[in-house]
């Protein structure tokens, strides 16, 4: 298998894939009992090699799975690719691939858009499709966008494709440019890919000199350092360690037994921890990688911090969307919360299915009651008959590469046209409407089929900014019943209708043992008064992972500390900036150090972050516009116009650099310039409500006030529970005497804000005003 290092524009941060393994099976036998060894060194990696003498089933199991050819030298044997001096044509650039010197070259455009020769490196996966790394001076390596499909030539394989061919690139300016910091395998890929893998970035010199225990995903990379169990294995007599010298013991496989009063299976013992799911979701996740040098037994979310059920990621019913592999969507799923694991469908050596077909499912599930035309309703043997095809539809990813969605949902064709999302379906009977597709499972299964996953609502609701989503949203997050996912999503998206009412629910999410869930209430509460943060979240400072404790910062850095608590902050402070030097090559670290010493009030500090940021990713929008914002600060207007206008002549189709200018030509009173940037900004960004807004509001300040009415009107069909828009509306409407209109509006903003004492007032006065 192979991972694609980016999937959509302007995204910076990745969620990657390689490792999943269990404990070694020979070490499960009880040691002899001798007296207890010495304190034992810090472990170091050793290799697949010392492994391999000891665990040689282990080790043939793993040779030439997904893992082991994760990432090669470029030699004869490891490249499939047609290197025979070919030619491969897309968006406007002829490159060609040959041979020179006994190595493999492609000359290709460069990162000044010319033609020049690159020398493979190395090969990057194996199946469906193999990648290839070009290594530069300064030490990156970057993953060619074009890849060798190698699937037989039967199934369309055997050929040279582009992975992002509808993206239209035509300049090596461009975010998805296979030179640009997006497809740097260094930081994008290399972790999921190699074994105790070290960037070794030197920000000094802008180098790199990444390092690795074993090229590819070898046994330490998910067992973790090995030396204390080769020193245990090899001491005569050996110690009374229940260890081994593991760095990190997974649980032992469970048996499932089927519970006699309804069938379904049940885990003999209960699974006690989360450490083999989350040492595989260290790959098999969407995620961004805080520091470096995770090791199994650690929580996931001390060193990465998986993505939330976002929009753009997944669909609003939890359905894979984007590349998120199987992490997240496993964490929706019933299997999950009844504490199914990676291993008891995969056996973690090869990365084979435990059984095939449908008999993987059987292991749990009884033949006579699913393996069924009973219960498929579909003929024996054909593709509709495979459990997979209904409880795990398949999307297919970097052009060639299907892949399961890992949330075992029940197909809800009836709710499908309603949140808009697919369903298997009409995945395979694509000439049938979902309706169509309600009705025959209605017929088959009856009326009441909810299902495991019911916040497809809630989160449709958010994401359209309907008028419901606060209260819908507020239920999931309140429902123990519902995925930690699930309810950590739906309280980050609460952020936008935060009032008094929402605090307590926010509050209990700050609690709530899931460290996902504590994420997502820190986000939800964004916009609490700054005199309210330190007795909501202070606690989260000293948080016991550490993704909690970064989030933490930047939240209670808007809210300057009393003398008691100077010290915690500081200390938080330092372990996040700490953090952002961790990931030194990324423009995303600079931005997050610059906003913490702009914070804290120093410019000259916050000024040179925002400057490497924008070295280091011309692209990445965030650095230039919280420049001008500093420069704003501290009163040069002008200075933060030319930071704006440089990156509109690099990236014209920018909305947010636009939409930063229109705001900073309004401050200049230089109304009609701002008016076309602000316009410029809504049409590239159609679906923003924000920029909508504010659009409609430069144009009321312009005299046309007939205009703003009909775009604000607008943007509340398509975002009903916008509360800017509404108070605009109400405002509006007021002033020239339209009451009844302006009452309409008032009593959306009254739906969304109950118990709101302002927004009351404002009801009540317009009312007498009729």
């Amino acid at each position: 298998m192979v991972f694609n290092p980016n999937r959509r524009r302007h995204e910076y941060l990745r969620w990657l894939s390689a490792a999943v393994a269990v404990v070694i099976a020979s070490c499960h036998g009880k040691p002899p009992a001798t007296a207890p060894a010495k304190p034992p060194a810090a472990a170091t990696y050793v290799g697949v090699r010392a492994c391999s003498s000891c665990h040689q089933s282990e080790f043939t199991a793993w040779q030439g799975s997904h893992h082991e050819l994760a990432m090669q030298e470029a030699r004869e044997g490891a490249v499939l690719g047609d290197f025979n001096d070919v030619t491969f044509r897309s968006n406007g650039v002829t490159s060609r691939f040959f041979r020179r010197g006994g190595r493999f070259w492609v000359n290709t455009d460069g990162p000044d858009g010319k033609l020049a020769d690159f020398e493979v490196r190395y090969t990057f996966g194996v199946r469906p499709l193999q990648q290839y790394l070009i290594e530069f001076p300064d030490g990156r390596l970057q993953a060619l966008s074009i890849a060798w499909d190698s699937r037989p030539v039967e199934q369309g394989g055997q050929r040279w494709f582009h992975l992002y061919a509808s993206e239209k690139i035509t300049s090596p300016k461009d975010p998805m440019h296979w030179t640009r910091p997006s497809q740097n395998w260094n930081f994008m890929c290399a972790e999921c890919h190699s074994t105790d893998l070290r960037r070794n970035y030197d920000p000094a010199k802008d180098r790199f000199a990444t390092s690795w225990s074993d090229i590819n995903v070898a046994c330490e990379a998910c067992h973790g350092p090995g030396s204390n169990h080769v020193s245990w294995a090899q001491a005569a007599p050996r110690a009374a360690d229940p260890t081994l010298g593991l760095v990190a013991r997974f649980e032992p496989r469970a048996a499932w037994v089927p519970d006699p009063r309804t069938g379904a299976a049940q885990r003999s013992v209960p699974r006690k921890s989360d450490v083999e799911l989350e040492t595989c979701a260290v790959c098999h996740s969407r995620r961004a990688q805080l520091m470096e040098g995770h090791i199994p037994g650690q929580p996931l979310a001390d060193t990465h911090l998986p993505a939330l059920l976002r929009s753009g990621l997944y669909q609003a019913d939890g359905q894979m969307q984007d590349e998120v592999y199987n992490y997240g969507s496993f964490l929706e799923s019933k299997m999950h919360a009844s504490g199914v694991s990676c291993s008891d469908c995969h056996e973690p050596h090869s990365l084979k299915q435990r059984a095939a077909g449908n008999a993987v499912c059987g292991q749990c599930h009884a033949a006579g009651g699913y393996d069924s035309e009973r219960h498929t309703h579909h003929a024996a043997g054909s593709p509709g008959s495979a459990c997979a095809a209904c409880h795990m539809p398949v999307r297919t990813y970097m052009v060639v590469h299907p892949r399961h969605d890992h949330s075992f949902r029940i197909p809800r064709p009836d709710l499908s046209a309603a949140l808009g999302t697919s369903d298997a379906c009409t995945d395979c009977h694509r000439d049938k409407p979902a309706k169509w597709a309600a009705s025959a499972i209605g017929q088959w299964f009856g009326p009441v089929r909810e299902g495991f996953q019911t916040f497809g609502p809630a989160l449709r609701a958010a994401r359209t900014a309907q008028r419901s989503a606060p209260r819908l949203l507020q239920e999931v997050a309140d429902s123990p019943a519902q995925p930690a996912i699930a309810r950590a999503t739906a309280l980050a998206e609460l952020a936008p209708y935060l009032t008094p009412a929402l605090v307590p629910t926010l509050s209990r999410g700050l609690r709530d043992p899931d460290p996902l869930v504590r994420i997502g209430a820190l986000e939800g509460l964004a916009s609490l008064p700054a005199e309210r943060r330190w007795e909501t979240a202070g606690p989260l400072l000293d948080d016991p992972v550490r993704s909690v404790r970064m989030e933490a910062v930047p939240f209670l850095l808007a809210a300057p500390p009393d003398e008691a608590r100077r010290a915690q902050l500081s200390r938080a402070i330092d372990e996040y900036v700490a953090i952002q030097r961790t990931n030194a090559d990324r423009a995303d670290s600079h931005v997050n150090a610059g906003l913490v010493w702009q914070q804290q009030g120093d410019g000259v500090r916050a000024e040179a972050e925002y400057r490497v940021a924008i070295r280091l990713d011309p692209a990445f929008t965030p650095a230039r516009v919280n420049l001008a914002d500093l420069y704003r600060a501290l009163g040069r207007e002008s200075d933060a116009e030319t930071v704006l206008r440089g990156g509109i002549a690099e990236f014209p189709a920018d909305a947010a650099l636009h939409h930063a200018l229109g705001l900073a030509l309004v401050r200049a009173k230089q109304l009609p310039a701002a008016t076309a940037e602000l316009k410029r900004a809504a049409e590239l960004a159609p679906a923003s409500a924000r920029y909508t807004y504010v659009y409609a509001i430069a144009l009321n300040s312009t005299g046309q006030r007939a205009a703003a009415l009909r775009l604000l009107r607008d943007n509340e069909r398509r975002h009903s529970a916008d509360r800017d828009t509404l108070l605009a509306l109400v405002n509006l409407l007021s002033e020239q005497g339209d009451r009844r209109g302006a009452l309409g509006y008032a009593d959306g903003l009254a739906e969304l804000m109950p118990g709101d004492p302002s927004v009351a007032a404002l009801v009540e006065s317009l009312q007498r005003s009729r």
